[in-house]
């Protein structure tokens, strides 16, 4: 099959989705609208698997698929072309969006059933796909933005989608602000890219800064390094770092498979993924990798500690996506770009299924999303109990489940890169020792323990439309990350299974250089932050389950901290003090001195000074034939004096 028709219908066939539920958006009928969309993202998925399936059969030094359709855009020497392409890196990307995305599309079949507008999110809901597949296909820098801003716009509609409630409206324009921030940083940086290299293609991109490494350190004025450092501001927007993580958690506010679409498995990897396809570029400006990694470290601890106190179960999962995208910018800034495309990959898995469960569970509550409202779910929802059990044992690390392998092959490059730190390790291993413990605490007051379900409220599993996604999610939570086991655990294995993530993805990304340790430090690193999570672990189950008094004791005992973690640090609260407010109140000063006060009045005396002109002007052509005949008369008495005088 051609090239250039798989990837046509790739990309179009989340577009005819789209067209077909926008014209008809007022439409109630759940089912056509949500089968549309399903078979749209499924037609994708299935050009995603043809497209990769090529890939593996060539050979691995050429094992790229390059399609151009046109020349986009060519002004004074600057080349933009409409081109696209599959490689190693953006093959996991495609089959992790067309695939984890198609689960989401059928699930909200059953999640939307009593919307009464389910064809236009539908309709948005594929437009996303769209976009997310321009970021990802795109083999230069503007057809990524363009897909940036994509993926910006529709999270936007999708978190506002009930735009009625007033909360809701201001959590979309949030993210819709927030993330204009970091879209301005990644703009200068690839202004600042083509000043340094005249182009904007990946390719040529990344083999320029490789040759330009080579010749030295390079300066903290020096283009290459300013970029990157702009281009990280972008990534912190869209995948909700520290400064820019504020919108991410207020983002719950939309529909509860857009959080799992969103969230888990699309647009706030998009960030992680840029640097990932720039890896030999970060790597020549290792200073902005060091800044990489600690704000990964630090966001990943930071956001870790306010999901220990929240009582939303979607609020819970929304700080835990920013603790987890930390990781994966832990990772990427100590030269762990293989790992962190790992890590980016298991949690779409396991991230989806937990936020496709939280809305079955909320769904099954009548729209509750109190957890201390909830308890012994187990028993009245057994499936979604089951596949969350499965997506906890994932993100907290236990052996043999995918988020182990992934997050200790970060923590062990945080360790032993060149590019590491042991400080940062110690971060990095506290980070998993908390995520152990909230996401426990989330179980134990959801599923297990005493049921305080309120009076009149009849949990109930849901339906199949629902729960499918959700088996197919906790199969991958399983198995997703035998594909990348860690040389050190496949030494010990019958058969010795090879780290194929591992094989398939270095020949398109740079590696930092690893300190040489022996066996025995792996596995003693790997048993210590394994240790913290079961300690972490079992802590929370004590203190909610067999103990509940703890929490309480805790809270007495150092009630500043714990008003000050449930609050978020206040970070909103000073944003609005400091920056905000502040902004909004010198807009206020530069509106009434120099608009109304001086711009206006400037207008407003130019705009009489006009009218006086033409008033008098006016009065000179009034129709009065017996007034023109005497300016006539005075014209030719004032012409016969000039000329009698000489």
């Amino acid at each position: 099959m051609n090239d250039s028709f798989l990837f046509a219908v790739l990309l179009l066939a989340p577009i005819f989705g789209f067209l077909f539920n926008g014209l008809r958006f007022k439409n109630k009928n759940y089912k056509l609208a949500g089968a549309v969309a399903s078979v749209a993202i499924g037609v994708s998925f299935i050009c995603s698997v043809v497209l990769v399936i090529k890939l593996v059969a060539m050979p691995e030094a050429s094992r790229a698929i390059h399609v151009h359709f046109y020349n986009w855009i060519e002004v004074a020497g600057f080349n933009a072309n409409a081109a696209f392409v599959v490689d190693q890196i953006s093959a996991i990307m495609i089959l992790v969006i067309t695939g984890v995305g198609l689960l989401i599309h059928i699930f909200s079949i059953g999640y939307m059933s009593h919307d009464d507008r389910p064809s236009k999110y539908f309709a948005y809901l594929n437009l996303f796909i769209f976009n997310m597949l321009l970021l990802v296909l795109g083999d230069n820098l503007l057809i990524m933005f363009v897909g940036w801003e994509g993926v910006g716009l529709c999270s936007y509609l999708l978190i506002g989608f009930w735009f009625t409630d007033q909360e809701k409206a201001a959590a979309g324009m949030k993210a819709f602000i927030v993330n204009r921030i970091g879209d301005a940083g990644f703009l200068l940086g690839i202004f600042f890219l083509y000043v340094q290299f005249s182009t904007i293609e990946f390719s040529s991109l990344n083999t320029l800064a490789t040759d330009l490494a080579a010749s030295g350190p390079l300066g903290w004025s020096h283009p290459l390094v300013l970029a990157c450092i702009c281009l990280f501001v972008g990534a912190c927007g869209k995948s909700a770092q520290i400064p820019l993580y504020v919108w991410l958690p207020d983002a719950m506010a939309g529909p509860t498979p857009v959080s799992a679409l969103i969230h888990a498995a699309t647009m706030v990897t998009a960030g992680v993924y840029m640097i990932v396809r720039l890896s030999f570029v970060y790597m020549a400006a290792p200073q902005v990798m060091t800044i990489i990694a600690v704000v990964g470290g630090l966001t990943a601890f930071f956001a870790a500690t306010i999901g220990m106190t929240q009582w939303d179960i979607k609020k819970i999962l929304a700080y835990s996506t920013v603790s987890q995208l930390g990781y994966m910018f832990l990772g990427v800034g100590v030269g762990a770009f293989m790992p962190a495309m790992f890590h980016l990959m298991t949690h779409a898995f396991f991230k989806a299924l937990m936020f496709l469960g939280s809305g079955s569970v909320i769904h099954a509550m009548g729209e509750e999303q109190d957890i201390r409202k909830m308890g012994a779910l187990k028993k009245a929802m057994p499936i979604t109990s089951a596949t969350f059990t499965l997506g906890w044992l994932a993100i907290i690390g236990v052996p043999g489940f995918s988020g182990f392998f992934s997050k200790d092959e970060i923590l062990w490059f945080t360790y032993a890169s060149t590019q590491g730190s042991k400080w940062l390790w110690v971060v990095g291993v506290l980070g998993a020792g908390m995520t152990a413990f909230y996401m426990t605490r989330l179980m134990c007051l959801v599923f297990w323990g005493k049921s305080r379900v309120p009076e009149g409220t009849h949990p109930h599993e849901s339906p199949a439309s629902m729960t499918f996604p959700l088996i197919v999610l906790g199969v991958l939570s399983v198995v997703g990350g035998w594909i990348g086991i860690p040389h050190v655990i496949s030494a010990i294995l019958p058969g010795h299974p090879p780290n194929i993530l591992g094989h398939w993805l270095e020949p398109a990304l740079a590696t930092a250089n690893l300190i040489t340790t022996s066996a025995v430090v792996e596995w003693s690193l790997m048993g210590i932050s394994v240790s913290v999570v079961a300690i972490s672990g079992y802590f929370a189950y004590t203190a909610y389950i067999v103990k509940t008094d703890i929490p309480e004791k805790c809270v007495k005992a150092f009630p500043r901290l714990h008003g000050l973690v449930l609050n978020k640090y206040l970070i909103d609260e000073l944003y609005f003090g400091r920056i905000i407010n502040p902004l909004i109140d010198i807009s206020k000063g530069l509106w009434v001195y120099v608009d109304v006060n001086f711009v206006d009045k400037l207008t407003y005396i130019a705009s009489d000074f006009v009218k006086s002109i033409g008033r008098l002007f006016g009065s000179l052509q009034n129709g009065n034939l017996q007034q023109y005949a005497m300016y006539i008369a005075i014209g030719v008495v004032v012409m016969l004096s000039f000329i009698l005088m000489g």
